[in-house]
């Protein structure tokens, strides 16, 4: 599907990010950034599988030992097939066919972090992320495709830790638990949703 040409720009930015690693920490040596791939477990009743087709990119300054504020930049895309059913659409028609549904969710916005240990190998924090997200909700049936998107308000709690192995370098491993609401909203066929919630984990690298 079209939205998964964005593993190539993710994976570009993870290499031009991690590339430019020494520079940036000269140039800002209280910032930090994470690279990672993301697995989300959605509810939303239109594609519930849990899929790996996900990434996020954030970055952010340290006001304090403590306390971090920055941007953040992700993608999820979860699917769901459905087995051979008649649909009563809106207009009164009937649909009869197997389907497989798409949700892509691109959220954005600032995010914000309290750490602990920062000087520490283990340096777990807590976060919220805040912004806009753009959702597109897709039916694939046949060699037809129908889809719906728009826009909604995104928030994100999660907890983490950045993991630098070497104390003299400030180049490791990043771990997240996430949780994320988003007000999105769509009909689809015979379909409605009106939010979208998801859980997950993030994987990657942090510098």
């Amino acid at each position: 599907m079209k939205h998964t040409n964005f593993l190539l720009p993710a994976l570009f930015a993870a290499i031009a990010l991690c590339c430019s690693r020494p520079a940036a920490a000269q140039a800002l040596p209280n910032a930090y950034f994470n690279v990672d791939w993301q697995i989300g477990i959605p509810s939303n009743g239109f594609a519930d599988d849990a899929s790996g087709w996900g990434a996020n990119l954030e970055g952010g300054y340290f006001l304090t030992d403590a306390v971090t504020i920055g941007a953040f930049l992700n993608y999820q895309t979860n699917f769901e097939r459905f087995g051979r059913q008649t649909l009563t659409l809106p207009s009164g028609n009937a649909l009869t066919a197997s389907q497989k549904h798409a949700v892509f969710q691109l959220p954005f916005g600032v995010s914000a972090r309290y750490n602990w240990l920062k000087q520490s190998i283990f340096q777990p924090y807590a976060g919220l992320k805040l912004g806009a997200s753009w959702a597109q909700f897709s039916s694939y049936y046949s060699v037809y495709k129908q889809s719906t998107d728009n826009w909604g308000f995104y928030l994100s709690p999660e907890v983490g830790v950045s993991i630098f192995p070497r104390r003299d370098l400030r180049y490791g491993f990043h771990a997240a638990f996430y949780y994320s609401y988003a007000t999105n909203s769509g009909d689809l066929l015979s379909y409605s949703v009106d939010h979208l919630s998801n859980f997950g984990f993030r994987f990657g690298v942090s510098f």
